[in-house]
């Protein structure tokens, strides 16, 4: 019987981020029984583990492939149940370095314990997983696309942050993001799933990232995901990556920063995901907590 783990990530409380499956030997089960689980479970999506592929050059019996399964449909990358799975496999071989080979290419992955005593061993604390994503790139949104997602969230263009230029952002999967001008407008999310998942699948994006800038390095984030099967996302690795790819573009932040993203506060599920961009290297790394959900 396939043993499914529930873990949420970007948060050390249960209750808080954002839940994913995992599983750590998914090597019986295809592509229909992987879909089947994901969609079972009815998490944003669940993480399938089998062997390595030869040269993937992880330190011995710390690499795995990695695929991701929304209740609809498989997607390239996913952020929270890559650090989910990385804080399982930490809690079963300890913290240290992991690679994943995904769809969407090689994923490094460092987990650590937090409240260490200081000699990188558990002294009491939780676990926390940050990726390194593949590269990114930040393209433009054509004018109809944009109006035609606007028309969907039922945003009047007046309500976008004219200091927050609407892009096209991949670090593994691809999201539109659109600046909001207040927190109320964030807050106040309530759109038309079937027409904005047509635009969505139209312009191969996986979430939207509605982003309110709240001081210097920090944000406020949300991420309709229509084209998962789930209304929205409570907390967004994938998302996270490709938003500071776009911050790094539109020259938001120096070369070097890091900014805090938070995320799921509206539902409930609130989450704090870490966002560092580095000098001279084109790609972004995402850290947060995680907890196994009883």
């Amino acid at each position: 019987m396939t043993e499914i783990l529930r873990y949420t990530a970007f948060s050390a409380d249960p209750e808080g981020g954002n839940p994913a499956g995992v599983v750590l030997d998914a090597s019986g089960l295809d592509e229909a029984g992987m879909l089947a689980v994901a969609a079972g479970l009815g998490y944003s999506e669940t993480a399938f583990l089998t062997a390595p592929p030869a040269g993937l050059g992880a330190p011995e019996g710390r690499g795995f492939t990695v695929r991701y399964f929304s209740p609809k449909a498989e997607v390239p990358f996913c952020g929270h149940a890559t650090v989910a799975t990385a804080v399982a496999l930490a809690e079963r071989i300890g913290p240290g370095e992991l690679v994943f080979a995904t769809p969407a290419g090689t994923v490094p992955v460092s987990v650590t314990a937090t409240g260490t005593d200081g000699d990188g061993t558990d002294g009491g604390g939780g676990l926390r997983a940050t990726l390194t994503s593949v590269e990114p790139y930040v393209e433009e949104v054509g004018a109809d696309d944009l109006a035609e997602a606007l028309a969907a969230l039922g945003w009047p263009e007046a309500d976008l942050d004219p200091e927050l230029a609407p892009r096209i952002a991949y670090a593994g999967a691809r999201h539109l993001v659109l600046g909001a001008a207040t927190r109320a407008r964030l807050a106040d999310l309530a759109y038309d799933f079937a027409r904005l998942e047509a635009l969505m699948r139209r312009l191969d994006l996986t979430t939207l990232q509605l982003v309110y800038r709240a001081g210097r390095d920090v944000f406020h984030v949300r991420d309709p995901f229509p084209v998962g099967g789930v209304v929205e996302d409570p907390a967004t690795g994938a998302a996270a990556a490709a938003f500071g790819a776009y911050a790094r573009e539109l020259r938001l932040v120096p070369a070097d920063a890091v900014l805090t993203l938070h995320q799921g506060e509206d539902m409930g599920r609130p989450g704090v995901l870490t966002v560092e961009l580095r000098a001279g290297d084109p790609r972004v790394r995402v850290g947060g907590a995680g907890a196994r959900i009883v």
